[in-house]
């Protein structure tokens, strides 16, 4: 360093040099992971940089461990393939939080079987986060309640973590609201809760025009926006957010899951059952299936398109179901 405290000036442009560089980089992976293939000199000139200068920096992509393809002639370009590790990825702020909420869902078991690598990927990605996307992140946890059903209806992720901050915080909310038959009005709120259920988000909140709780789906809320007023919560007239949200909905159908021993090898079963269904090899001619659905109707139909002898293992209900339909179906052949 120099008597003045600062970098020579060959230091101080390698750095900058060595910056841009850098930049240009991530730059150049972040738009090869948005498109399948970029001709060459349309890549090269949103980067503003010359052919030669791009193979370079795709060189230096590859050294890293991303697989850059190269195509040759009048079609030539790059891709990004799949490895056979995974690299690093490039994620912009709404990628990285849709990512780890995703990731906590199937960490609480919204999908079987992923629980535990979900949970440590979870802990990846939050350690790696700029502190405001994990306040954004933090916000969903701590409001929402989760249901058996899960979410899915399609919502703009800004409206979810506004009004689910706004819980967080304590903070009254406004925001306009489309009604079933298309009435539109403008609501003032006390926000209590997020509640994924039957393929929807709900927000449940003390609406202080109407002087009475309310829940609201989310994807008929525009426009939500905190007042800066915080309010002291009120006693929810339900065991929590889920409770209020059925109550009102006249009663969402729980799921049932079901389990039966099959007396087939556990590939025949797969192949018959396919997704839908968790199967387990129990020996080679035994395997032990569980399935979900709003109603009992689908496993049972499932089972019997099996073609090979079962045992229902639960629950009792299940059995009883069962039942019924043998007893009809052999009434049915009587005749």
């Amino acid at each position: 360093m120099s008597h003045s405290g600062h970098f020579p000036t060959s230091i101080a442009t390698s750095w900058r040099a060595w910056a841009n560089t850098s930049s240009r980089t991530l730059r150049l992976l972040s738009l090869l992971q948005t498109h399948r293939h970029w001709p060459g000199g349309e890549l090269a000139d949103r980067l503003g940089v010359s052919a030669r200068t791009l193979r370079r920096d795709v060189d230096r992509l590859r050294e890293l461990g991303y697989p850059v393809e190269a195509s040759r002639g009048v079609d030539g370009g790059y891709q990004l393939t799949a490895g056979a590790a995974l690299p690093p990825l490039v994620l912009d702020d709404e990628e990285a939080v849709a990512l780890a909420i995703g990731l906590r869902a199937a960490a609480q078991g919204a999908v079987t079987g992923i629980e535990e690598s979900s949970i440590r990927a979870f802990t990846k990605v939050v350690q790696v986060m700029p502190a405001r996307l994990r306040r954004r992140v933090d916000a969903l946890r701590v409001v929402t309640v989760p249901s058996v059903e899960g979410g899915g209806e399609t919502v703009e992720a800004g409206v979810l973590t506004a009004v689910a901050q706004a819980c967080r915080d304590e903070e009254r909310l406004r925001f306009s609201y489309t009604a079933r038959g298309g009435e539109r009005s403008a609501r003032h709120v006390e926000p209590h809760g997020l509640v994924s259920l039957k393929y929807r988000w709900y927000l449940v909140a003390y609406d202080l025009t109407r002087q009475d709780w309310r829940s609201f789906r989310l994807d008929r809320l525009d426009d939500p926006r905190g007042t800066g007023e915080r309010f002291r919560p009120r006693e929810l007239p339900a065991d929590d957010a889920s409770a209020f949200v059925r109550a009102g909905s006249g009663g969402v159908p729980v799921p049932h899951t079901v389990e039966a021993l099959v007396h087939a090898p556990a590939a025949a079963v797969r192949a018959r059952v396919g997704p839908w269904a968790t199967v387990e090899e129990v020996d080679e001619q035994r395997c032990r299936v569980r399935m979900t659905s709003q109603t009992p109707d689908w496993p049972t139909q499932a089972l019997g398109n099996v073609g090979a002898e079962f045992e229902v293992l639960g629950p009792p209900e299940f059995v009883d179901f069962v039942r019924e339909w043998a007893a009809r179906f052999t009434r049915a052949t009587r005749s």
